[in-house]
C-alpha cells in the first residue's frame, strides 16, 4: 500500500490536471442528480445527458414525476437501457420523496438507501456533490480501476471494499473530488484498454506502470 506522502502527491497531481472536479452528469436540482445517476446504470453519462433534458422538460418537478405515467417515462428514457426498471424506480422514488421527506432529497446514507433504485454509489454521489459531506467515496468503474492500478487499494473489484479502503487512506475533505478526478483521468488517459502510460504524470506513484 502507498505511503501517506505518496497518496498526498497523487491527490495534488490530480488537482493540477483537473482543477474543476465536476460531476459529468448534468443537473440543476438534487433530485435530478439522483435520477440521472439511476439512469447511468449500465449506460454512459454522455447518453444520460442527452436524455435528461427531455425527461425533466416533460416532468419539471417532483410532483410531475410522482404522477407520471410510467410508460411515458419509459419512452423518454428508453435509450439508457433497462428502461422499465429505471422508470419504475424514478416514479416510485419521486412519490417517496414527497410522501416521506417533504420533497427534499435526504442527506444521510440510511435514508438515501431507502429510496427505490438507490445504492451506495448513488447515495455517496448525493452526499458528496449536493451536501459536500467529507469522507465520501463514489466507487464507480473508473475509481475501482485507477485506485487499483495506483496501489491505493489491494486491487479488489468489489465497490464496497474499494469504498472502505479509499476511506481509510484519503483525506476526508479530498475524497469526493478525488473520485471525480479519477473518472476524468480514467476517460482521458488511464483507459481500461490501452492506458496511455507514456503520457501519464502519475507514473512516479503508479504500481501498474512500475510493474509493466
Amino acid at each position: 500500500m502507498k505511503s501517506e506522502q505518496d497518496i498526498l502527491a497523487i491527490v495534488e497531481e490530480l488537482k493540477k490536471l483537473y482543477p474543476e472536479a465536476i460531476c459529468s452528469l448534468d443537473y440543476q436540482k438534487p433530485h435530478e442528480l439522483l435520477f440521472a445517476t439511476r439512469l447511468a446504470a449500465q449506460c454512459t453519462d454522455e447518453r444520460v445527458n442527452k436524455v435528461t433534458p427531455g425527461l425533466y422538460g416533460r416532468f419539471p418537478t417532483l410532483e410531475a414525476l410522482a404522477n407520471a405515467d410510467i410508460s411515458e417515462v419509459e419512452e423518454l428514457i428508453h435509450s439508457t437501457g433497462f428502461f422499465r426498471a429505471k422508470a419504475r424506480d424514478i416514479v416510485a422514488a419521486s412519490r417517496m420523496l414527497l410522501d416521506e421527506y417533504g420533497g427534499v432529497v435526504p442527506d444521510t446514507m440510511e435514508d438515501l438507501l431507502r429510496l427505490p433504485g438507490v445504492g451506495r454509489k448513488t447515495a455517496n454521489l448525493i452526499l458528496g456533490d449536493v451536501y459536500r459531506k467529507p469522507g465520501v467515496v463514489v466507487a464507480d468503474t473508473h475509481c475501482i480501476r485507477l485506485s487499483g492500478r495506483l496501489g491505493l487499494t489491494d486491487g479488489t473489484k468489489d465497490p464496497a471494499k474499494v469504498e472502505t479502503q479509499l476511506r481509510q487512506v484519503l483525506p476526508p475533505e479530498e475524497s469526493n473530488d478525488f473520485c471525480h478526478r479519477l473518472v476524468l483521468h480514467g476517460r482521458a488517459v488511464c483507459m481500461a484498454r490501452g492506458p496511455e502510460c507514456a503520457n501519464c504524470t502519475l507514473r512516479p506513484w503508479c504500481d501498474f506502470y512500475s510493474g509493466s
